[in-house]
């Protein structure tokens, strides 16, 4: 694991967004127009929402729905800084994903970096044969950016969208990438069910870990699909998957045992799926008539060895982290 983040001119000016973004209202559904044409406030014709700029964030959370996510965010955020995540270098951000220069969660970016790679050779080849001039991409769960980053250098159009915004671990640390490149890369805080975005119109869609935050499989992926140009590529990253239902579950009640001990709260004010196993995705596919294609990163030996060693110990299988993909055609 000793990749660097690619090089990118630094002498370059800042520009618009290579992706003309078409907005719709989260609300009301109404569409309200595109991003480049606009000053940073877009209102709602219909309802009077209006998606504005702050900070370099768009807000596109209603008030009901920001009131209805407080406590998740509020919680998500304390577990997160506890866990040492974010930095004020943005050396830290520069290393994403193949290393953690705090040292405190080498082995989640481990994971991370190991699915990116097999991202970058094995997919987007794919993907980018079709789109000779970068593909317009829509990153759901983007967290501080580096999915989008990496994109965006390989000559993508990232759009990336979060519920966190915050400087350390969430869209507000993407300033250390939009710094670096000649075109930043738009930043959403959104929900993944609700998306500010008008149909039709990105080629494709990556859930970057954060899939099973989802109170509703069905919903998000449908909701996903909607922003997609068809055929359109559907992505699945990093989410938490598990031969058997009860090892889900399991897993689920150790972390609210861990966090109510650690923190005082379960975390888990919103119901989410937290994980998937093969009988959620073919209920997936038979709901939305999508074939999620299960692909398998290597990890090592060691991570290769821990359901032989839970076995013997007696303990619930240990989560893996595929990488799910479908070419959405209809």
């Amino acid at each position: 694991m000793n990749e660097t983040s690619p090089t990118i001119d630094l002498h370059s000016s800042p520009g618009a967004p290579g992706l003309r973004v078409r907005l719709r209202c989260p609300g009301c559904s109404q569409e309200i127009g595109a991003l480049c044409a606009t000053d940073g406030s877009l209102p709602c014709s219909r309802c009077g929402f209006t998606i504005s700029l702050n900070a370099g964030i768009y807000r596109a959370l209603r008030p009901e729905r920001k009131k209805y996510f407080a406590k998740f965010i509020a919680d998500y955020e304390k577990v997160r800084e506890n866990e040492g995540r974010g930095s004020v270098s943005a050396e830290y951000y520069l290393a994403l994903p193949f290393k953690d220069l705090s040292g405190r969660n080498q082995w989640q970016w481990t994971i991370r970096a190991r699915t990116f790679k097999y991202l970058r050779h094995r997919i987007l080849p794919q993907i980018e044969a079709k789109h000779s001039g970068g593909a317009d991409i829509l990153d759901i769960g983007a967290g501080n950016g580096w999915l989008s980053y990496q994109l965006a250098a390989r000559g993508h159009h990232p759009v990336a969208v979060d519920l966190i915004d915050n400087d350390a671990d969430g869209l507000g640390a993407a300033r250390h990438y939009l710094a670096r490149l000649p075109n930043p890369f738009p930043r959403f805080a959104a929900e993944m069910d609700r998306l500010p975005f008008a149909s039709n119109q990105f080629d494709a869609v990556f859930f970057n870990a954060s899939l099973h935050y989802s109170t509703n499989y069905v919903t998000t992926l449908r909701e996903a699909m909607r922003c997609l140009k068809r055929p359109g590529d559907l992505l699945v990253m990093d989410s938490p998957f598990y031969r058997q239902q009860h090892s889900g579950e399991q897993m689920v009640k150790e972390r609210r045992d861990e966090f109510q001990r650690r923190f005082g709260f379960a975390s888990d004010s919103i119901a989410s799926e937290e994980f998937l196993t093969r009988e959620k995705l073919s209920d997936i596919s038979g709901q939305l008539g999508l074939e999620l294609e299960i692909r398998k990163p290597w990890y090592g030996v060691q991570w290769s060895l821990r359901p032989m060693k839970a076995r013997l110990r007696g303990k619930r299988e240990p989560a893996k982290f595929y990488l799910l993909w479908a070419t959405v055609e209809k």
